[in-house]
């Protein structure tokens, strides 16, 4: 079942701030999915998820180039965030950037801690991935107001 990110239901975004591993999938190159895991934290006020990323990852890499290729007329990247725990599940699918301006890794740092009640490790070539949310989906009583 699917849901605008922006209204998430009151379930839906009590087990986003919940602690849990991630997974983000990255197209490479060559269309094939790169997933890994992540931490990731969403606002829907804001329509974004954000996941802390070091600038020379493969999952960086991979939106760059997609981004390359939107430039020259592609699609961009398109990605996808998901959370399981047990038989409840969520993912968060949009367009993908690569930030790396001061106040936009800060603000995913502060985000980071306050999901994961830690700070992330240090990392000078940190970068913070921006998803614009396009959709959301779930368990059907995640979805459920």
């Amino acid at each position: 079942m699917a849901m605008d990110p922006h209204h998430p239901t009151p379930a839906y975004l009590s087990f986003w701030r919940e602690r849990h591993l991630c997974t983000l999938t990255t197209p490479r190159p060559d269309g094939t999915p790169h997933v890994v895991p992540v931490g990731v934290t969403y606002d829907p006020e804001a329509g974004v998820a954000r996941v802390l990323a070091s600038r020379t990852s493969a999952k960086v890499r991979n939106i760059l180039a997609a981004e390359a290729a939107e430039a020259a007329g592609a699609s961009g990247a398109r990605v996808a965030v998901c959370q399981v725990d047990g038989r409840r599940w969520a993912t968060l699918e949009g367009h993908a950037r690569v930030r790396t301006e001061a106040a936009e890794i800060a603000e995913g740092e502060r985000r980071y801690e306050e999901r994961y009640g830690r700070p992330p490790r240090p990392n000078p070539q940190r970068a913070v991935i921006e998803i614009t949310l396009t959709r959301a989906m779930g368990q059907k009583p995640l979805l459920t107001p």
